[in-house]
């Protein structure tokens, strides 16, 4: 029998932080730099018109957004940029005092803020969250399924039981987030943004992290398949796929490990700030799916385009490519898998190159500038071709 440890309490203990009613506040963020898609403030008719069939979202600082797994790595860091963006933050986590810490530096920095205690393994945990944001701030606009945790191990030693509940974490909470904002934003009638979170490793395979894998690979096939049934029916939700590299995050320290070795990236790494560039993004503006760094695009792109070469490559370099050369594993009984981990560090202790952000990610966010400069360069390079001939 499963002895899953969900963290359940009296709703009346997992108290959010006052909110002192004051006016939001406004700052520049990623989107004042790109073509502005019209805003439900606009008339109507004049957007139908002029965007005939397409989602309108509201612009950042009018947002309500819910982040799960908000107490470290990409969930802080998007908790963060969106309270300065001027949105309305609802933090979920099961690290409290993390919790505590971050609505309060909020706050302190004029931003609106409120938290949530709750294990989104638990379907009634995830709607205590919608019922608190309802609460707060009468709605929510825009739901980020970030919360997870992974194991590393061979496929053949990891316990059926860790299995499990990684996915209660992984993948059944994105389904219970999914199921919770999708069925708010139908019922009032405004469109509203679902991000869920997937994985470089749920486009491919890799290595001892089968488990994780496996839950990615569910995440993006519940994704995608319930983002055509809503396309369908033409329900007011924009449903976006982030598809992040290897983050520099406490991911591997909260990780499960059966290894003799520390779990780590080496290597190129991306920053956590890259994902949340690209979350904030897709609340305001709707697209199908967003990859964080090259690394992520080509890891899918050569593993469908030469499959058995990419699984070549992988067992040569990701067995090593995947642990410290040095320290040794933390103990299983340390890892974040059952229990809260350590809250408010956005980074981890990785031993691989950190890029200062993502080229890929701001080439998504203005395809049509991109594709320009390509045929530019292409142009001149041929005309510098041709004038040596």
């Amino acid at each position: 029998m499963n002895t899953r440890q969900h963290e359940t309490a009296d709703p009346n203990l997992n108290v959010t932080a006052p909110i002192e009613e004051q006016p939001a506040v406004s700052s520049s963020s990623d989107s004042d730099l790109t073509p502005k898609t019209p805003h439900p403030s606009e008339d109507s008719a004049e957007v139908e018109r002029k965007f005939p069939g397409r989602l309108v979202l509201k612009p950042l600082h009018e947002q309500v957004i819910v982040i799960t797994g908000a107490s470290s790595g990409i969930g802080l860091v998007t908790a963060r940029m969106a309270a300065a963006a001027g949105a309305k933050v609802v933090a979920a986590a099961r690290n409290e005092e993390a919790l505590k810490e971050l609505v309060a530096e909020l706050e302190g920095n004029g931003q609106h803020a409120a938290y949530v205690v709750a294990d989104v393994g638990s379907e009634e945990e995830v709607q205590r969250i919608a019922d608190t944001a309802i609460q707060k701030f009468g709605t929510f606009d825009t739901w980020v399924n970030n919360a997870g945790v992974s194991i590393f191990g061979q496929a053949m030693e990891v316990s059926t039981e860790d299995m499990r509940r990684m996915f209660d974490t992984v993948y059944w909470s994105v389904v219970y987030g999914s199921k919770t904002a999708v069925r708010h934003f139908k019922q009032r009638g405004v469109p509203g943004a679902l991000i869920n979170i997937g994985s470089i490793f749920g486009d491919r395979g890799v290595v001892i992290q089968s488990t994780y894998s496996s839950a990615k690979f569910a995440v993006h096939g519940w994704t995608e398949n319930l983002r055509m049934e809503l396309e369908k029916e033409k329900a007011p939700v924009s449903v976006t796929l982030i598809h992040p590299g290897r983050i520099d995050t406490p991911y591997n320290e909260h990780a499960q490990s059966y290894l003799d070795k520390q779990p780590v990236h080496r290597g190129m790494i991306y920053p956590p700030e890259a994902v949340a560039e690209a979350i904030l993004y897709t609340a305001e503006h709707p697209k199908r799916d967003m990859f964080v760094g090259s690394q992520a695009r080509l890891g899918a792109l050569f593993g469908n385009l030469v499959p058995r070469l990419t699984d070549k490559a992988f067992e040569w370099i990701m067995f090593r490519g995947q642990q410290s050369h040095e320290r040794p594993s933390h103990p299983r009984q340390s890892s974040a898998l059952y229990e809260a981990g350590y809250g408010m560090h956005e980074r981890g202790t990785n031993e691989g190159f950190v890029r200062g952000g993502s080229l890929y990610v701001k080439a998504s966010k203005h395809p049509a500038v991109s594709a320009a400069a390509v045929v530019g360069v292409g142009t001149l390079i041929w005309a510098l071709a041709k004038r040596k001939k």
